[in-house]
C-alpha cells in the first residue's frame, strides 16, 4: 500500500488510529496497579514451635534434619532459619524468579515430610507447617482499645475469630501474623499439691488424653424395623474451665474423687504471654499481612481493605481498628505524582512545539501524535501481561518527547514545502512524505531495536527493562504508524500555506510571528554553519573531544554512587529496639514506655503503635521491641527538617538517654518481598563449625571496623551471647539408683517448667490448644526445683534438685543459620552521600581484611541482587550500541559510515552521568532505564542527519557540502526534539515530595544526557560523517546519481555557492597571514 492512499483516504487513516486509542483505553482499565513489576522471588516458609525447648536444642533437633531434608530443593538460592528460646523454629527458603510458588511450596512439603520421623515427638504433635509467602509486609493494621475497655487477649482473639480467617481466603495473602496470644485452656499445675498425691505432669497429660475426647458411639434401631431410629451423641471434649476442673485424677475404692481442679488452677487464657502491644498508649495488637508470590500487592490490600471496612461497622463499643502501614501508600502518592509529571511533560512539549511551528493547526497533529502512542501502548501493555507501574509510567513520561519527534518531522517536511512556495496543502504532504518516509521508519526501527535485546536479560534489572523498554518500543512503533498514516493525512487537511494567491504573506499574528522567529532562525543557522566549519577545519579537536568524553564517561561510571533503587521518603519509620539481655517482657515493656514519651512529641508523627517481644530485625525474644511511626501525609510534610531521614534523626536524638535500649530505625524496604527494612542484609557465617563465643567475637571486630568507614552510618546486630542461662546436667547415676531415668526427669521439668501441648478443645468455631504448666509463682528461680517433685520407682516423691544440676551460663536468645552455617545477621545503613553501592563495597573489603580463614558472608535480599547485579550497566550499553551498529550497518550497506552515529552516543552518556554526579545523584535503576532511552534517541536523531547527508552525497555534492547542507537541514527537528525532551522532563528535575529520588534520577541523567548529547549531534556528527563516508568511498567508490528532489537540487547549488566563498576566504585570510 502506497503512503500516498493514507492522505488521499483520511478517514481511513482516521480509522486505524482511533482503533489503536479504543483497544488502549480497554487494555487501561484491565491493567493491575502495583509499585514495581513483579521481580521478588518466590519465598516458603516452614514453620514450627517446641514449647519449652531453648534455641540451641530447636537448631540441634528441629532446625538440623529440617535443613538437611529441604536444602537442594529444586530451583532454590539459599536458605535462612532461625530458633529462639521462646521455643519457635522457622526456615525461611528463596527461589529463583520465574519459578512457580505453588510448585516451590510443594517440592518442600514433600522435603520436609521426609524429615518428620526425625523430629522430636512434641513437634510433630503441634506439626510443621509449610506456607508460601514474601518476606514483605502487604500492610499492618491494629485493633486497639482507646478507653482501655478491653485487654489484648480479647483484642488478639477478636481479630483470629473475626477477621483473621476472611482474609486468609483472599488470593494473594500468604500469611497473616497477630502479635498476640491465641485462646488456650491453661492448666496451672500445683507441684506441692501433686507431689502429696503422688503425681507428676505426665499423669494430668494422660487424664487429659483419656478423658477430653471426641468419640462416635452409633445409634439405637439402626438396620432394625423399628418405628424410629435415635442417635447416641458424647458430651466431648470440654469447653468451659468449670468442665475441665471436674476431669478425674484418681478414685479411690472408698469414693474418694481427686479432680483436675484440686491439683490446679484452670483458665481461659493465652497460648502465648510473648507479646505487649500499644497504640497511642493504650491496648492494642498489631497484625501483620504477608503476600504471596505473583500476587498483585494492590488488589491484594484493595480486598483487605474493603473488608476492614465493613469491619469496622460491627465491631463493639471501645474498640477501633487503625491501618498502621499499608504499601499502598506510597504507591497511589506516587503514581499520581508520575501522572501529574506526563501531564505537565505534555503541556511543556506542545508549548516547544508550538513555538518552533508557529501555528496551532500545525502543534494540534503532534498532539493528535502523543495521544495515540501513549492511550494505544496500554493495549500492549495489558496483552503482554504488564502493569500500571511506576517503572512503566516513567517509560511514558519519557517517550514522550520521543514520540512526538515523528510527527514533528512529519509537520516540519510539509511546512519546508511550504516556505519554498507549495500552496496545496494536499500536495506538500505528498511531496514531504516522499523524502521522510525512509528516515521515519529506519530511525523508529533503530530505536525500537534498542530495546529488543535488553527484554532478555535475566534476573530483577532484567524484569525491570523488559517492561520499561518494551513500553518506550511499542509506543515509538505506533508513533510511528501514526507519523506515516494519521499525521500527513491531517497535514493535507489542516495545514495552510501562509501565502496568499498572489503570492503575498499573509497578515495575522501566525503569519507575524513566524517571520520574526524564522529571520531569528535563519542567524541562528548562519552561526551555526560557521561552527560546523570550525569543526571539520579543526578535526584534531573532534576527536579530542570525543577521547576526552569516553574517559571521562569510564571514570563517572567508576565513580558515581550505585544503588539497584533510590530509597524514597515512604511515610513510615520502623524501629527495633533491644534491651538489655536477661530482661523480662514486663521490663521491656518499661523500656518501650519510657522511649514512647519521648518518641511521641516529634511533630511530624501521626501515630505510634509498638509491641513488646517482637522485633522486626531481632525477631520474637523477650528483650526485643519495635515501633511503627506513622508520619503525616506528605503534603504536611514539605521543609527539609520533615523529611523521612531527618526525622530518624530525631528518633535516635530523642531515645539516646534511654541508656537500656540500642536501637536502629530505619525505612521500609523499597522493593516488596525483599525483605522488611532498607538497610543492607548481611549475613556473617561460621565455616569451621565452632562455638559461638569466638564467633560472636570476631563479630564485633569485624562490625567496630565496618562502622570506622566513611561509607557506613551504622552497622547494627541485634545478636548477644551474654543472656544469662542456666545449663541442666542430670545425674544418670543418682536416677539408677532412683530406679528411673534421666528422660522421666527431663519429662518432669519440661511439664512443670517448659509447658505441654496435651489436648485441644473446640470453642467460638475455632479449636484451641490446652497447655500444662506449673503455676507461675512456682517456677520464679532455681530455688523452686526444690518444690517440684519426680516420682521414683517405689512411688515416693524426690524433689527435682535432687537429680538436676544447675550451672550459671550465658548464650543467645536468638539463633540464626544461613545455607545451613551457623550465621549472624548484620543490618548496615549507608551513610549520608554514600550510597548502598559504596556500604556494599565496604562490606566486602572489611571482611577481607577483618575475618579469619573459615568464616565468610554472603548477602540475603535485595542486598543479594544488588550484589549480583553489579557490572550490568556496561553490559547494558555495550548491547544497545551493538545492536544500533548492526542495524545502521545493514542500512548504509556499510561497516564504516554507522561509526558517525555511534561515536556520539558516548558523548551522550557522559553527559548523563556528569549531571548525575554533579547534582550527588546514584547510578540506579532510573537512570539506567533512562539511559538506554537516550542511546535510542540520540542514534535515532542523528540517524536522519546522516541520511540526509548520504542522500546529498549521492546527488553529487562534495562531502562537506553534504555534511553541512544535512547538519542546516535538520537543525530545526533536532533541536525541536531536544528541547521537548528537555522541558517535557525538566518537571523531574525539580520533583520534591513523594517518590522525588527516583524522579530526579531519572530527570537528571535523562536531561543532562540530551542537552551534550545534542551539542555532540549537532557539532561532533557532521565531522565524523566526512571522516567515515571518505573512508568507505576509499573501499567502495559512490556511484551518483542525480537527484529529482526539488529540495536536495536547491541545496546543491547553495552548498556549492557556500563552499566556494569559504574556500575564497580560507585564501584570502592566508594570504594576509603570508604579508605579515
Amino acid at each position: 500500500m502506497n503512503l500516498r492512499t493514507f492522505i488521499e483516504r483520511p478517514v481511513f487513516s482516521a480509522v486505524i488510529s482511533i482503533t489503536i486509542v479504543i483497544l488502549g483505553v480497554i487494555g487501561l482499565f484491565s491493567l493491575p496497579v502495583e509499585q514495581y513489576p513483579d521481580i521478588a522471588p518466590p519465598t516458603v516458609m516452614v514453620r514450627t514451635t517446641y514449647f519449652g525447648a531453648s534455641a540451641e536444642t530447636l537448631q540441634k533437633s528441629v532446625i538440623a534434619p529440617l535443613e538437611e531434608a529441604i536444602n537442594g530443593v529444586e530451583n532454590m538460592t539459599y536458605m535462612t532459619s532461625s530458633a529462639s528460646n521462646s521455643g519457635a523454629v522457622s526456615i525461611q527458603i528463596y527461589f529463583k524468579q520465574g519459578t512457580d510458588p505453588d510448585m516451590a511450596a510443594v517440592n518442600v512439603q514433600n522435603k520436609v515430610a521426609t524429615a518428620t520421623a526425625k523430629l522430636p515427638a512434641e513437634v510433630t504433635q503441634v506439626g510443621v507447617t509449610t506456607i508460601k509467602r514474601q518476606t514483605s509486609m502487604l500492610q499492618v493494621f491494629a485493633l486497639s482499645s482507646p478507653d482501655d475497655s478491653f485487654d489484648e487477649g480479647f483484642l488478639a482473639n477478636y481479630i483470629s475469630i473475626n477477621l483473621k480467617p476472611e482474609i486468609l481466603r483472599f488470593q494473594g495473602v500468604g500469611e497473616m501474623v497477630v502479635l498476640g496470644g491465641d485462646y488456650s485452656m491453661r492448666v496451672w499445675l500445683k507441684p506441692d499439691i501433686m507431689a502429696q498425691y503422688g503425681l507428676v505432669p505426665s499423669d494430668v497429660s494422660a487424664v487429659l488424653a483419656e478423658q477430653n475426647i471426641e468419640a462416635a458411639t452409633g445409634s439405637f434401631g439402626e438396620n432394625a424395623n423399628e418405628t424410629y431410629q435415635y442417635a447416641m451423641k458424647f458430651r466431648g471434649r470440654r469447653i468451659l474451665p468449670e468442665e475441665f476442673g471436674e476431669i478425674v485424677i484418681r478414685s479411690s475404692a472408698d469414693g474418694e474423687v481427686l479432680k483436675l481442679k484440686d491439683i490446679a488452677e484452670i483458665e481461659l487464657g493465652r497460648e502465648s504471654y510473648a507479646y505487649v502491644g500499644m497504640l497511642d498508649q493504650h491496648p492494642s495488637v498489631s497484625c501483620m499481612v504477608f503476600q504471596t508470590a505473583g500476587s498483585n500487592a494492590t488488589e491484594v490490600n484493595a480486598q483487605i481493605d474493603a473488608f476492614l471496612e465493613e469491619a469496622r461497622k460491627d465491631l463493639p463499643k471501645g474498640v477501633e481498628l487503625r491501618q498502621v502501614m499499608s504499601s499502598d501508600d506510597f504507591l497511589y502518592a506516587s503514581i499520581h505524582e508520575v501522572i501529574k509529571t506526563l501531564l505537565e511533560a505534555i503541556f511543556l512539549v506542545i508549548l516547544v512545539v508550538y513555538v518552533f511551528l508557529q501555528d496551532l493547526r500545525s502543534t494540534l497533529i503532534p498532539l493528535v501524535g502523543i495521544v495515540v502512542s501513549l492511550v494505544g501502548t496500554f493495549a500492549f501493555m495489558s496483552v503482554a501481561g504488564f502493569s500500571l507501574n511506576l517503572i512503566t509510567l516513567f517509560a511514558l513520561v519519557l517517550v514522550i518527547g520521543t514520540v512526538v519527534d515523528d510527527a514533528i518531522v512529519v509537520v516540519e517536511a510539509v511546512q519546508a514545502r511550504f516556505d519554498v512556495g507549495y500552496k496545496s496543502s494536499y500536495m506538500a504532504s505528498i511531496d514531504a512524505m516522499k523524502g521522510i518516509s525512509n528516515a521515519v521508519i529506519t530511525s523508529s526501527l533503530v530505536f525500537m531495536a534498542v530495546f529488543i535485546p535488553v527484554s532478555f536479560m535475566s534476573g530483577t534489572s532484567g524484569t525491570f527493562y523488559t517492561q520499561f523498554g518494551l513500553t518506550m518500543a511499542v509506543a515509538v512503533g505506533i508513533s510511528a504508524i501514526n507519523a506515516l498514516t494519521l499525521s500527513p493525512a491531517l497535514c493535507a487537511i489542516l495545514l495552510r500555506s501562509y501565502i496568499n494567491e498572489d503570492g503575498t504573506e499573509k497578515d495575522n499574528f501566525a503569519a507575524r510571528f513566524r517571520k520574526a522567529f524564522n529571520a531569528a532562525f535563519t542567524k541562528i543557522i548562519e552561526k551555526y554553519k560557521n561552527g560546523v566549519l570550525f569543526f571539520i577545519d579543526h578535526r584534531w579537536l573532534t576527536w579530542s573531544l570525543l577521547v576526552a568524553s569516553i574517559v571521562l564517561l569510564v571514570f563517572l561510571m567508576n565513580t558515581t554512587k550505585t544503588s539497584l533503587v533510590p530509597e524514597e521518603d515512604q511515610g513510615v519509620i520502623l524501629v527495633d529496639v533491644t534491651t538489655p539481655a536477661g530482661c523480662s517482657l514486663a521490663t521491656t515493656n518499661k523500656i518501650l514506655d519510657q522511649m514512647n514519651e519521648r518518641l511521641k512529641g516529634i511533630p511530624q508523627l501521626r501515630f505510634i503503635s509498638r509491641t513488646a517481644g517482637y522485633g522486626l530485625i531481632s525477631g520474637q525474644g523477650n528483650s526485643a521491641g519495635m515501633f511503627i511511626l506513622r508520619l503525616k501525609d506528605w503534603d504536611e510534610r514539605t521543609a527539609k527538617e520533615d523529611q523521612v531521614n531527618a526525622v530518624i534523626a530525631q528518633v535516635y536524638a530523642r531515645t539516646a538517654d534511654v541508656k537500656d535500649a540500642v536501637v536502629f530505625a530505619m525505612s521500609p524496604g523499597m522493593i516488596p518481598g525483599y525483605g522488611t527494612g532498607n538497610a543492607l542484609d548481611v549475613n556473617l557465617q561460621d565455616k569451621t563449625g565452632g562455638d559461638f563465643t569466638q564467633f560472636y567475637t570476631y563479630t564485633q571486630q569485624y562490625i567496630a571496623q565496618l562502622n570506622q568507614r566513611p561509607e557506613v552510618k551504622r552497622a547494627y546486630s541485634s545478636f548477644a551471647i551474654n543472656y544469662p542461662q542456666w545449663m541442666v546436667d542430670v545425674d544418670a547415676a543418682q536416677c539408677k539408683r532412683a530406679g528411673i531415668s534421666p528422660k522421666e526427669v527431663l519429662a518432669t521439668l519440661s511439664g512443670y517448667y517448659g509447658g505441654q501441648y496435651v489436648s485441644d478443645f473446640n470453642r467460638f468455631s475455632k479449636i484451641y490448644k490446652v497447655m500444662i504448666q506449673s503455676d507461675p509463682k512456682y517456677r520464679l528461680d532455681e530455688e523452686s526445683l526444690d518444690n517440684a517433685f519426680v516420682r521414683m520407682s517405689d512411688g515416693q516423691m524426690a524433689p527435682l534438685s535432687q537429680f538436676v544440676k544447675l550451672t550459671r551460663v550465658y548464650g543467645a536468645e536468638t539463633l540464626s543459620r544461613f545455607n545451613m552455617y551457623n550465621s549472624i545477621a548484620l543490618s548496615v545503613m549507608p551513610a549520608d552521600g554514600y550510597s548502598t553501592g559504596d556500604a556494599l563495597r565496604a562490606v566486602k573489603e572489611t571482611a577481607e581484611v577483618s575475618l579469619p580463614k573459615g568464616y565468610g558472608y554472603d548477602f540475603g535480599g535485595i542486598t543479594r541482587e544488588e550484589n549480583q547485579e553489579s557490572g550490568t550497566t556496561a553490559i547494558i550499553f555495550g548491547i544497545c550500541i551493538l545492536m544500533i551498529y548492526l542495524i545502521l550497518s545493514a542500512l548504509y550497506e556499510s561497516f564504516l559510515i554507522p561509526f558517525a552515529v555511534i561515536l556520539a552516543v558516548p558523548v551522550g552518556l557522559m553527559g548523563s552521568f556528569l549531571f548525575s554526579k554533579l547534582l550527588g545523584l546514584e547510578n540506579n535503576i532510573y537512570l539506567q532505564t533512562g539511559l538506554i532511552m537516550l542511546i535510542g534517541l540520540l542514534a535515532k536523531t542523528a540517524i536522519l542527519l546522516t541520511e540526509y547527508a548520504v542522500e546529498r552525497r549521492k546527488s553529487g555534492m562534495g562531502l562537506v557540502g553534504a555534511a553541512v547542507s544535512a547538519a542546516k537541514a535538520r537543525l530545526r527537528p533536532i533541536l525541536m526534539t531536544a528541547l521537548t525532551m528537555i522541558f517535557g522532563l525538566f518537571p523531574l528535575v525539580v520533583a520534591n515530595g513523594v517518590g522525588a529520588n527516583g524522579n530526579r534520577s531519572l530527570g537528571t541523567g535523562a536531561v543532562g544526557g540530551m542537552i551534550i548529547g545534542t551539542l555532540a549531534l549537532l557539532f561532533i556528527v557532521p565531522c565524523l560523517f566526512i571522516v567515515f563516508q571518505y573512508l568507505q568511498e576509499r573501499l567502495r567508490p559512490m556511484q551518483f546519481e542525480h537527484s529529482h528532489d526539488w529540495q536536495i537540487q536547491e541545496e546543491y547549488v547553495v552548498a556549492t555557492e557556500e563552499r566556494q566563498q569559504h574556500l575564497e576566504e580560507k585564501k584570502a585570510e592566508d594570504q594576509k597571514g603570508g604579508k605579515k
